[in-house]
């Protein structure tokens, strides 16, 4: 086994995705990553492992706006072709869930943008254990 406190050893990369999109610590996978809705904790209250080297500015955003985006794409074609609804009732159904969607996608996709630069020691990570 890998002892991943040493500077230059591999973190491993599909836990971390994991634990980042289940919203938990990277290195641990028990504590919280968020203090908030989306911001970061300074440190995870299990391990003690540093988070506030990050450094996901917009990637979670577009992350976001790219999946949601191409659901919503489908929706929106097997909805007119299929089901033929009114148009507001399409309108407002694919409005409600495009918010819905991307609501419970935007804290999970930063998760998973953080763990990746923790498991890539980015942006700092590559100096704490």
């Amino acid at each position: 086994m890998t002892d991943i406190s040493a500077p230059n050893a591999d973190r491993p990369m599909k836990p971390a995705i994991w634990n980042g999109l289940r919203r938990r610590c990277p290195n641990c996978g028990e504590g919280r990553m968020f203090a908030g809705y989306l911001k970061v904790a300074d440190q995870c209250d299990h391990c003690a492992q540093d988070l506030h080297h990050h450094r996901a500015d917009d990637g979670p955003a577009y992350l976001t706006i790219l999946v949601v985006g191409h659901i919503m794409g489908f929706a929106i074609h097997i909805m007119w072709s299929q089901l033929r609804p009114e148009p507001w009732v399409m309108a407002t159904t694919l409005t409600i869930c495009a918010v819905a969607l991307s609501l419970y996608l935007l804290p999970r996709l930063k998760g998973m943008v953080v763990a990746i630069q923790w498991a890539k020691r980015m942006h700092g990570f590559g100096t704490t254990p």
